[in-house]
């Protein structure tokens, strides 16, 4: 730790009441240049965190300029366009650490799950991807530096280098101070992120998690509640549906007649999500419904006729043809729903969960539910709402048609444009 300690530095935390850094010059003061730019993303090796990124990425690209990445090689070559340039940023002995990690943390709930998120992953991480992140600003010259939240690496990489850098961040959950009401826990959490700066040679902390140059929310004011609070340089553009070409689907299931729903717990719960499909599956078994369930198939080896279970499945298309969404509240597959109109019942494990939850019910867009506790009335009575009573679906286009107008990844292009 270099002998020093944060208790003597405090991290200077960004709040809801406007005491945030100000707004580099270059954000909002400058048109952007016609020349082509570099823009560089580091990312973590999450899926949900890279699929709202490749948009912007893509975006960058087709106005003329050059994007790289840095950060786990697989994730990204399974997740990029063939031919995307890719610094790595972790070396396989970190990788597998990081699958144990991923499986011990879907064991964890509450503040053993944010203690072991940061512990276990986020600050390793760091640390781990610091000589790849400088080897790409170093080879790749960025103009732009572009950090995902859970990616301390790119921020300090970039200050360092004296680069602008830009948030992604891909959950609204963090610009609610989800942890307010354990000022102990946010204290620590902030302790944690400036033991990290002054491991690398910085002394003049910021919170990393939200950049002084640029902040990009894939979210608005319709799902996140009041943004006149933030600002200039947080731009909440809406999200942006970047995942991959979608797998095989049997189409022909689906009966255009009767409502469908798709059941899913996203990509990191596991067993953890065993008991929650068995109860979804006998609340849907008794309904007037088509059920599609993201599992595997072995979860539920006796699923009822209207229930179709499928290990993975081409979600954005999916979504087109579904009536509402039962989902754990990942920050993607709930502003996915929400883009397409669908209301929500929404049963959240940990983490962002329960605070993207809290933003879908004060929309007015769905309903939650106990995870580790609903039954199976429970869920079909919620189920029941969702689908019948019009409010939740007017509140759900309401959220739909405010991401519309928030301009997705060509506004975040042109904000970070803006940047260089």
């Amino acid at each position: 730790m270099n002998g020093r300690s944060s208790k003597a530095r405090r991290v200077r935390v960004p709040s809801l009441l406007g005491d945030l850094p100000a707004p580099d010059g270059r954000v909002a003061g400058r048109e952007a240049d016609s020349g082509r730019r570099r823009f560089l993303f580091v990312v973590p090796p999450l899926t949900g965190h890279v699929n709202p990124t490749v948009a912007v990425a893509s975006e960058l690209t087709r106005r003329g300029h050059r994007v790289a990445w840095a950060g786990h090689t697989p994730t990204l070559e399974g997740l990029l366009k063939p031919g995307s340039k890719i610094y790595p940023a972790e070396d396989e002995a970190f990788a597998a650490h990081v699958e144990q990690a991923r499986r011990h943390w879907t064991t964890l709930r509450g503040p053993a799950a944010l203690k072991f998120l940061w512990d276990g992953f986020i600050i390793p991480l760091g640390h781990a991807m610091m000589p790849g992140v400088q080897t790409a600003i170093e080879r790749f010259r960025p103009d732009v530096v572009v950090c995902d939240q859970q990616t301390l690496a790119g921020p300090v990489a970039a200050r360092l280098h004296d680069l602008p850098w830009a948030t992604s961040a891909t959950t609204s959950a963090e610009f609610t101070r989800p942890l307010a009401g354990m000022p102990l826990v946010e204290e620590w959490v902030r302790d944690q992120i400036g033991e990290f700066q002054l491991d690398h040679g910085i002394e003049d902390l910021l919170d990393l998690r939200f950049s002084d140059h640029l902040v990009l929310v894939f979210s608005t004011a319709a799902l996140i509640g009041d943004t006149s609070i933030f600002p200039d340089h947080f731009a909440f553009v809406g999200p942006v549906l970047g995942r991959p070409p979608g797998n095989d689907f049997p189409w022909e299931w689906l009966d255009e007649d009767r409502p469908s729903v798709l059941v899913s717990l996203g990509t990191l719960n596991g067993p953890a999500g065993e008991r929650f499909f068995q109860v979804a599956a006998e609340a849907v078994k008794d309904m007037d419904v088509q059920a599609v369930f993201v599992t595997p198939p072995g979860t539920l080896p006796d699923p009822p006729p209207n229930l179709l279970v499928r290990g993975h499945v081409p979600q954005l298309e999916l979504l087109e043809r579904m009536s509402a969404v039962i989902t754990h509240g990942g920050h993607n597959t709930v502003v996915e729903a929400l883009a397409n109109g669908l209301p929500l019942v929404v049963a959240p494990i940990r983490d962002d969960q329960p605070v993207i939850a809290r933003q879908v019910v004060a929309s007015g867009a769905g309903l939650t539910v106990r995870f580790a506790r609903v039954r199976a009335e429970e869920l079909r009575e919620a189920l029941h709402r969702v689908l019948t009573e019009e409010a939740f679906r007017s509140a759900a286009d309401r959220v739909r048609r405010s991401f519309a107008e928030a301009g997705g990844a060509a506004q975040a292009a042109d904000r970070l444009e803006k940047l260089t």
